[in-house]
């Protein structure tokens, strides 16, 4: 049985990434408005996977005994000015989720909490992945610059990362 605390910093989680979710589905379609079906496919497969890491804590509030809430989110941003902005934007998105990935770990040792602590686990490194694969994005779009060709290149590259990782 989750206590309350947990229960309710878990659905807070939840929240997050529900939202998160729904910041990458932004990106997908203003990418997709900007004629980078590379980068949109990216974002779109992005969207799911945040969708799939909000399913997972959800099911887990439920089967430790509380309630799993389906809250309100915010709107995301429907443009993000250049793909740098965006990508910076996505970068500086991952940190804050490890931030509060971290802080809920937190409280679950304070609670004593084990069984959510060592669930957790999975979280921490899957943050650490996604900000790794963010910032190496960032990285590369930071050499590209404002080259078109090379931005054209990128988002080719990402369509074959996107269709490789679908594939397997």
């Amino acid at each position: 049985m989750l206590s309350k605390k947990i229960e309710q910093a878990l659905n807070d989680q939840i929240k997050i990434e529900a939202e998160s979710s729904q910041i990458y589905l932004a990106m997908a379609s203003w990418a997709e408005t900007q004629g980078f079906e590379g980068v949109a496919s990216f974002m779109y497969a992005h969207s799911d996977e945040e969708r799939m890491h909000m399913l997972k804590l959800a099911k887990f509030v439920n089967e430790r005994g509380a309630h799993a809430i389906v809250s309100a989110l915010a709107a995301p941003p429907v443009s993000f000015g250049s793909f740098k902005e965006m990508f910076q934007t996505l970068f500086d998105h991952e940190v804050m989720v490890s931030q509060k990935i971290n802080d809920l770990v937190d409280i679950t040792l304070t609670e004593k909490d084990y069984a959510t602590h060592n669930f957790l686990q999975w979280y921490v490194s899957e943050q650490i992945e996604e900000e790794a694969l963010a910032r190496n994005i960032l990285d590369k779009i930071n050499l590209i610059g404002d080259d078109k060709g090379g931005l054209y290149l990128f988002d080719n590259d990402v369509k074959m990362i996107v269709a490789n990782t679908t594939a397997q």
